[in-house]
């Protein structure tokens, strides 16, 4: 993780996952509370964890619960 820090998004945090899953990355839930969600960013080849941050964005929340139903 960059730094042990947790970036809380302010800007269009589904974008940020759509690019970063374009270049091939995955990406997980680690953390969820009623209203936020908080999600690691992972390397395409190794799985390692990259960064983090918290989104409140309503549509990110929805994609991951669109994810944990498939």
């Amino acid at each position: 993780m960059a730094g042990g820090r947790i970036a809380s998004m302010t800007g269009d945090d589904l974008e940020r996952l759509q690019r970063w899953e374009d270049n091939g990355a995955h990406w997980e839930v680690v953390g969820r509370r009623r209203e936020s969600v908080t999600i690691a960013l992972l390397r395409c080849d190794a799985g390692e964890e990259v960064d983090r941050f918290v989104s409140t964005d309503p549509r990110v929340l929805e994609l991951c619960r669109r994810r944990d139903d498939r």
